[in-house]
């Protein structure tokens, strides 16, 4: 059964065992992001944190939903994260076979996946309570780090928003997941890549000197929040797919003063708009690299209204040196999203996005080599295009490593690797979030080329083989592991 809202979700991590209630009064500036940092980074993640007195505010916050394997799968309704390339396997199995772009423009009208269109109602409980003379001052918005704002606003930051948009062409949706600077009680900053879909729907309408309408929902169920953070690829509706991982369509409700239509079960929704080319510079904002980012001018919302839940749960968010709550989330991204690498390189086997490396910032890759130079072909379709085309390092190794052993990888690629022959360097669109506060616009990346070498690629002779045991002596290991003593039976 798919989860009602949020308020269901927490519901079951506390019957899990993994929700904690903080009934002292708490800080919404700083210190509940310090219980936050420390919980995340204690074993396993340890658990989600609901603050049920927050200074300032009416509300209770709730951090650190998604922040272990087992919340991130409680989450998403699934055993294990394998499930997510499983389904999105067999999902694309049911579309004939076309060119890969060809499959993903028709999957949401193909199959199983087109039972997932989000479903219109009249009304939803994030419209309980409407104000039409909003204050977000009433809302326990956190300050996560010293730093946040500095010097040009408070540093309080929405750090899990729904951001939904319309194209003024096509009329398409699009929700994503952009940190939202908060500047005063009715106008914040969006911050998203140029390359997000919000970001392409704002440059239409500017060109076109319009008034752009925007809706910025904060909670929901889990699977819809988990959602809009993930850079699917065009035409892939976010609400639509997080129908298909809840496996029940996602209700929405139009809004009050515009045609965008946000989750029905959300906690709160700011509605607003954008004047066409009006920006104001963002403070800092410490950011899931362990780095303050840099400062930029972001388009501003004007709020016109806030509507929310009367009992309202405020989810938030806490990102900075890992681990912390994201790298479970970019965990799921992982799994969900190798389908869509493998229709266009089916050799790829496997894909680790270790916790460190932030995201995309580094990928392990494990491909089955076919012939001199493929690692190479590998990482520049990788980086050509799609999620991990701004990869700071792709590390590229044969199909019998397991690159989930991080360990065993390491040793692999350290042993195995001509540095002057398997290294390459170069240039990669710039990514903001990689770069510490000060630094240019430009970026780097680098690549290892860690397969076994074959002739053709500056290797001559046999490729050294690796130290193993006969299986017979393991086999008599095995039998008479008691005997030695060592078992503890």
């Amino acid at each position: 059964m798919a989860y009602r809202d949020l308020h269901a979700f927490l519901d079951k991590l506390e019957e899990l065992g993994e929700l904690h209630r903080v009934r002292v009064e708490v800080d919404p500036v700083l210190e509940i992001a310090e219980i936050t940092d420390r919980m995340c980074k204690s074993p396993h993640g340890g658990k989600a944190l609901l603050f049920e007195r927050v200074t300032g505010s009416a509300f209770p916050v709730v951090t650190n939903i998604f922040g272990s394997y087992r919340r991130i799968c409680a989450a998403l309704e699934i055993g294990e994260l394998e499930a997510l390339a499983r389904r999105m396997e067999e999902l694309f199995r049911q579309v004939p076979s076309t060119s890969p772009r060809d499959k993903i423009a028709a999957l949401p009208q193909w199959g199983e996946f087109s039972r997932f269109l989000p479903k219109r109602v009249t009304y939803g409980v994030c419209r309980e309570i409407i104000d039409h003379d909003p204050d977000l001052g009433a809302y326990p918005v956190l300050t996560n780090w010293p730093g946040d704002g500095r010097p040009v606003h408070s540093g309080r930051f929405i750090t899990l928003p729904l951001v939904f948009t319309r194209d003024p062409e096509t009329g398409a949706f699009n929700c994503g997941m952009y940190r939202v600077a908060v500047f005063d009680g009715r106008t914040v900053g969006l911050h998203w890549s140029a390359k997000s879909g919000g970001a392409g729907h704002y440059e239409k309408y500017r060109a076109r000197g319009e008034r752009m309408p925007l809706a910025i929902a904060v909670g929901g169920d889990p699977a819809v929040i988990y959602a809009a953070s993930v850079p699917f690829p065009a035409p892939i509706d976010e609400m639509q797919m997080a129908g298909f991982l809840r496996q029940s369509p996602v209700e929405v409700v139009q809004c009050l003063n515009s045609e965008l239509w946000v989750p029905a079960n959300a906690e709160m929704v700011l509605e607003g708009y954008l004047e066409p080319g009006e920006m104001r510079r963002e403070g800092a904002f410490g950011n899931h690299t362990g780095f303050y980012g840099m400062h930029e001018d972001v388009p501003v919302m004007h709020i016109t209204c806030i509507t929310r839940r009367r009992e309202m749960v405020y989810p938030a968010t806490v990102v900075g040196p890992p681990p912390m709550e994201d790298c479970y989330m970019a965990k799921a991204n992982e799994r969900l999203l190798l389908p869509f690498i493998r229709l266009e390189l089916p050799e790829v086997v496997d894909i680790n996005l270790p916790l460190e490396g932030i995201f995309h910032g580094c990928a392990v890759v494990a491909i089955k080599k076919e012939g001199p130079g493929h690692a190479r072909k590998v990482m520049d379709a990788l980086w050509g295009k799609g999620w991990l085309a701004a990869s700071r390092l792709l590390v590229i190794v044969d199909a019998d490593v397991d690159i989930h052993d991080l360990p065993v990888t390491s040793w692999r690629v350290i042993n195995g690797v001509e540095w002057r022959r398997d290294l390459i360097v170069g240039e990669s669109p710039f990514d903001k979030a990689f770069a510490a506060q000060g630094s240019r616009y430009s970026g780097g990346r680098l690549g290892i080329d860690a397969t076994r070498k074959m002739p053709g690629e500056g290797f001559t002779g046999e490729w050294p083989e690796e130290v193993s045991m006969a299986d017979s002596i393991k086999q008599l290991v095995d039998r008479r592991w008691r005997e030695y003593g060592l078992s503890e039976e």
